[in-house]
C-alpha cells in the first residue's frame, strides 16, 4: 500500500527526530537566498563540481564507473564517447541539466519520468517504458546463493500504480496531508517499491528527488551533490530502505526510517553548502576546497594530472602546495616520484580507476 495512501489519514504522530529534522531543514532554507547573494560569481565552481559528482556518484552506486581521467571530457566535453558506461554517466549529466534549468516548468508527472529514464540510459531499448518483466530486488551472496530482498510491484500492475503515484503526490501537496518533505520522501520510498524499470530505477529515483526539492524550495542540490552523501552513507541508504519497504504491499511497513535517512541526506547537504560558501569568501579558500572535494570524491590512486582536468581553473602549482599539505597532515600518499607519480587517501588501497 502506497505509503502516500497512508498519510492521507494524516498520522497521529511524527516521529520526534523527524521534527527535528524539518526543523533544522526550514532554518537551512531561510539562509539559502542569503548564501547564494554572497558569492554568486563564485559559486559556480561549486555548480560545476555537484555537477561532476553527482553524475558519477548516482551511477557508481549503480556499480557504473568512468575512469578518473575520462571523467571531466564525459560530463563537460562533446567528445565520442567510449563505452556504455561513459553513455550513461554524460546521460545523467543531461538529465541534471535539464532538471537544473528547467525544474519550474518541469512537473513531476509519468512523462517527466519516463524522460529521465531515457536520458539516463540513452539507446537501450526499453528506455522509458516500464517493466515487461519482473524485477524483485535480489541481494547475492559470494557462494551463489541469493535472496529476494523485496518483492516489487508486477509488470501489469506498474502502470496503474505509477499514475496513483503521481495522483497521490499532487493531493497530498494540495490538501497538506504531512510537510512537503514527508510527502517527497514517502513518494521516493513508493517509486523504488514499484521499481517501475527494468534498470535505473535508483538513478531516476535520484532525480526525481532532486526535481521536487526545486519545487519545494530547496535548491542546495544545484551546490552540494545529494547523490555524492548518498554514496558515501550507502549502506545506511540500503538498510533505511529494506526497513521500510517490508510489508509495504500490505500497507504495514514503517516509513520512518527511510524518510529520516532522506530527511538527513538534505541537511547534510546544507550543512555543507553553509560550510562551503563560508570558504568561498576568498577565491584562494574556493581553489583549495574544490581540490580537497575532488581528492574525497576519488575512489581510487589518482595523478596531478587527474586533479588538473578535475579543477579546471585550478593551478598546477596550487594543486602541488594543497598535495603537500595533505601529505603533512598524512591525509594523502604519494606513491612514486615526479609529476606523473599517483597518490591516494591514506587508508585506501583501492587501485586507479
Amino acid at each position: 500500500m502506497m505509503t502516500l495512501r497512508q498519510f492521507s489519514h494524516r498520522p497521529e504522530s511524527i516521529p520526534a527526530t523527524t521534527s527535528w529534522y524539518l526543523a533544522d531543514l526550514g532554518e537551512a532554507r531561510g539562509k539559502q537566498e542569503l548564501f547564494t547573494k554572497q558569492v554568486p560569481q563564485r559559486l559556480k565552481i561549486l555548480r560545476e563540481h555537484a555537477l561532476i559528482e553527482s553524475a558519477v556518484s548516482s551511477n557508481r552506486i549503480e556499480g557504473v564507473t568512468v575512469d578518473q581521467s575520462r571523467i571531466c571530457t564525459v560530463v563537460f566535453g562533446k567528445s565520442h564517447l567510449r563505452d556504455r558506461d561513459e553513455e550513461e554517466v554524460r546521460g545523467y549529466r543531461n538529465a541534471l541539466k535539464i532538471i537544473h534549468e528547467q525544474a519550474a516548468k518541469l512537473p513531476v508527472s509519468e512523462d517527466t519520468i519516463r524522460r529521465l529514464h531515457t536520458l539516463t540510459k540513452g539507446k537501450m531499448g526499453d528506455a522509458g517504458q516500464y517493466k515487461q518483466k519482473a524485477s524483485d530486488i535480489i541481494e547475492k551472496y559470494p557462494d551463489s546463493t541469493f535472496r529476494v530482498r523485496f518483492k516489487t510491484v508486477s509488470p501489469t500492475q506498474t502502470p496503474a500504480y505509477m499514475a496513483e503515484l503521481i495522483d497521490l503526490w499532487n493531493q497530498c501537496n494540495r490538501e497538506r496531508w504531512v510537510h512537503p518533505l514527508i510527502a517527497m520522501a514517502a513518494s521516493n520510498l513508493d517509486f523504488l517499491c514499484i521499481h517501475p524499470f527494468r534498470d535505473g530505477n535508483g538513478r531516476v529515483s535520484r532525480l526525481l528527488l532532486l526535481l521536487q526539492c526545486y519545487h519545494l524550495g530547496y535548491e542546495v542540490g544545484r551546490y552540494i551533490s545529494i547523490e555524492r552523501i548518498i554514496e558515501q552513507s550507502k549502506d545506511r541508504y540500503y538498510e533505511t530502505l529494506e526497513q521500510s519497504s517490508q510489508g509495504w504491499h500490505e500497507g504495514k511497513h514503517d516509513p520512518w526510517p527511510y524518510i529520516n535517512y532522506v530527511l538527513f541526506i538534505l541537511k547534510s547537504a546544507s550543512r555543507e553548502f553553509e560550510e562551503r560558501v563560508g570558504q568561498l569568501k576568498s577565491p584562494k579558500g574556493a581553489k583549495t576546497e574544490l581540490i580537497k572535494s575532488t581528492i574525497d570524491s576519488f575512489s581510487g590512486e589518482f595523478s596531478l594530472s587527474d586533479l588538473e582536468r578535475a579543477c579546471p581553473g585550478v593551478s598546477r602549482d596550487m594543486i602541488r602546495r594543497v598535495l603537500r599539505e595533505l601529505q603533512v597532515l598524512k591525509e594523502v600518499e604519494c606513491l612514486g616520484r615526479g609529476p606523473g607519480a599517483l597518490w591516494r587517501k591514506r587508508g585506501n588501497t583501492s587501485k586507479r580507476g
